[in-house]
C-alpha cells in the first residue's frame, strides 16, 4: 500500500470515543494501513462528548470558516485536529456548534434520536469533502465507516460529480450492524434535494432508518467490506444486488493483508 492515499471517514474512532465496533474497526485499519506505507487522512465529528483538552485538539484556522449551505441555511465549518498517541496519525475533526457540541452522540438522555440527526450527516459528509478539497489532497480510496458517514458516498457521486480533485478516487463502505431505533424523520429526502440531487436517486430513501441510509451508501460505492460478521438479511440482499466487489468479515489479527488486497485487486 506504499504511498496510496487513503481518506477514512468515519462516525467513531478510538480513543476519541468508547470502544464499538465501528469505533475500533475504523482505528485499526487506518494503523495497519499507515504502517504499511500508505498515506492517511482520517475524519470524524466533533462529538460534545470528547475532551478537548484530554486528546489536545486544536482548531486550524487556514481551514475552518467556510460556511455550508443545509437545507438553504448557513452553517459555519469549523475545522479540528488531533494527533493519535504513539501512531503519528492526524485525526480532522468536522465542528459546528450547533450541530455537533451537545454532550451525547445521536439521541438525548430519553434514548430518542435527534431530530437534526438529518442535517448533522449532511453536514458532516460535506464537510469533509469542503475540507479535503481544501487540502488539495485527492485520495486513491475513500473508505466509509458508520451510519453518521452514509451520505457520504452519494454527495461524492451526485453533488462533488464534477469536482476533478475526487474523480480517480474510489469509494468503499463498510457495513456494521449497529442500526438504530426509529426514523431521522420524513424531510431528509427534501433537503438532500435542495442540494440539485435527484429524487430519482433517493428512492432507497422512502423511509429513512438505518437500512436505507446503508443502501444509499452501497448503491453509491465501488466496493463493500462486511465490518461485522452478522449482518441483516435485507442489507446482505441489497449488497448482492449490486453487484460490486465485497470484502467478507475479517477478524482484527487479519486486517492488514486481507484489506490490503482487497483494495489493490478489487477496487483500485
Amino acid at each position: 500500500m506504499k504511498d496510496k492515499r487513503i481518506l477514512y471517514v468515519s462516525s467513531e474512532v478510538i480513543p476519541y470515543l468508547p470502544e464499538t465496533e465501528t469505533a475500533s474497526t475504523s482505528f485499526e485499519l487506518s494503523r495497519q494501513m499507515h504502517n504499511s506505507g500508505a498515506q492517511i487522512r482520517i475524519f470524524m465529528p466533533r462529538f460534545g462528548v470528547i475532551n478537548e483538552r484530554r486528546h489536545q485538539l486544536h482548531e486550524v484556522i487556514r481551514l475552518s470558516g467556510m460556511n455550508l449551505i443545509i437545507n438553504d441555511v448557513d452553517m459555519p465549518l469549523i475545522i479540528k485536529v488531533a494527533s493519535i498517541p504513539k501512531e503519528r496519525m492526524q485525526v480532522y475533526f468536522i465542528d459546528n456548534d450547533e450541530y455537533f457540541k451537545r454532550k451525547a452522540l445521536y439521541t438525548d438522555e430519553d434514548g430518542n434520536l435527534f431530530p437534526d440527526n438529518d442535517e448533522r450527516a449532511i453536514f458532516f459528509a460535506k464537510g469533509v469533502i469542503e475540507t479535503v478539497k481544501k487540502l488539495n489532497w485527492a485520495p486513491d480510496i475513500i473508505h466509509v465507516h458508520g451510519w453518521m458517514a452514509s451520505l457520504l458516498p452519494l454527495y461524492l457521486r451526485e453533488y462533488y460529480k464534477n469536482d476533478t480533485l475526487f474523480s480517480d478516487s474510489k469509494i468503499v463502505t463498510s457495513i456494521y450492524n449497529n442500526d438504530f431505533k426509529g426514523t431521522l424523520g420524513d424531510d431528509l429526502i427534501e433537503k438532500i434535494k435542495f442540494d440539485s440531487i435527484s429524487e430519482e436517486k433517493l428512492k432507497s430513501l422512502s423511509k429513512v432508518n438505518h437500512t436505507n441510509l446503508i443502501k444509499i451508501a452501497i448503491e453509491n460505492s465501488d466496493a463493500v467490506i462486511k465490518g461485522s460478521e452478522n449482518l441483516p438479511e435485507e442489507i446482505e440482499t441489497h449488497i448482492k444486488e449490486k453487484q460490486i466487489p465485497v470484502l467478507e468479515f475479517q477478524s482484527s489479527e487479519d486486517y492488514s493483508e486481507a484489506y490490503s488486497n482487497f483494495y489493490l485487486t478489487e477496487v483500485l
